[in-house]
């Protein structure tokens, strides 16, 4: 058993999502950051979708009743703790995980996974719903977490030559491809919207994230039908100024979108902390494809 002694900002219970649901309107939710989430329940010697510890900004303090194999994923901590490698924990330990270093969430994966039910076939906190993970909703002090069986194999390490940047760039724009509106937006509305940078706001959340820049409003389309929303949709509100829509999104919308954020970038959108400055780069559902079929080929060859 783990004991929550501080839950941190937000530590959610997740896994790679619940599929097949959005027609009675549940998103998958799931990870924010399904590659590091990933990294941290193979480390662990995990199956790839056991539930695992999402953090956000600054991470829980946990005392672990009982002897246990740990691995943390994603950017580092203002604590010194390994990163990116599984660490033996021994009974009676006091975990402190803090402030991350950068980045806005990282991955605390335990050998067999959190033992938590499934609701619709996942253990993903949805939190809107209130369903999945524990309880459905966030972690609180004073919770109890008991370890599950879903090992696959023995602790693994990540290869000599990993890099985070092959997987998840820390810097450059965010690749979208045209969405089913672009064409609502005139030549020098998109020109704008690819050549500026946008701000996330506070106002950011696993829902959707908020940007500030120069309005980019459609033009004379008159009003949409509300339609279904692919996860990464970049959608335009009267305000002009777009929201990416994320994880937690409701899966039907009535505002125009410009763009959508491609597969492999999904990731770093979870990665981005309010103020943070990005910008968008158009790319082809061609290229799209092979990023993400790279993306995935650097993950496994990461993984020993």
């Amino acid at each position: 058993m783990i004991h929550v002694i501080n839950p941190g900002l937000l530590t959610t219970v997740q896994d790679l999502g619940r599929r097949g649901y959005t027609h009675l309107g549940l998103s998958p939710a799931g990870a924010a950051d399904s590659v590091s989430f990933r990294i941290a329940n193979l480390l662990a010697g995990n199956e790839a979708n056991a539930p695992a510890l999402e953090i956000t900004l600054i991470g829980p303090t946990l005392e672990f009743e009982t002897a246990a194999t740990i691995a943390i994923s994603g950017h580092g901590t203002t604590v010194s703790l390994p990163i990116n490698q599984a660490f033996e924990v021994a009974a009676g330990t006091r975990l402190m995980v803090g402030p991350l270093s950068a980045g806005a969430r990282a991955y605390l994966s335990v050998r067999g996974g959190f033992k938590v039910p499934q609701v619709m076939n996942s253990c993903a906190t949805f939190l809107p719903a209130k369903i999945g993970g524990f309880d459905g909703r966030a972690l609180r002090s004073g919770d109890k977490l008991a370890i599950g069986d879903r090992i696959q194999s023995g602790p693994r390490k990540l290869s000599s030559s990993f890099s985070y940047a092959n997987l998840l760039p820390p810097d450059g724009p965010i690749r979208v491809t045209p969405s089913l509106q672009s064409d609502w937006f005139d030549h020098e509305t998109i020109g704008r919207f690819y050549q500026q940078p946008f701000t996330v706001t506070d106002q950011s959340n696993r829902s959707g994230l908020r940007l500030a820049g120069e309005p980019t409003p459609s033009t004379g389309h008159g009003e949409l039908l509300t339609e279904g929303i692919a996860l990464g949709a970049v959608q335009v509100p009267f305000d002009g100024q777009p929201i990416v829509l994320f994880v937690d999104q409701r899966t039907t919308g009535g505002y125009p979108k410009i763009a959508n954020v491609i597969s492999a970038d999904i990731p770093r959108i979870g990665q981005l902390r309010p103020r943070d400055e990005i910008k968008f780069q158009s790319v082809s559902l061609v290229q799209a494809a092979e990023l993400l079929r790279a993306q995935e080929r650097a993950l496994h060859e990461a993984v020993s």
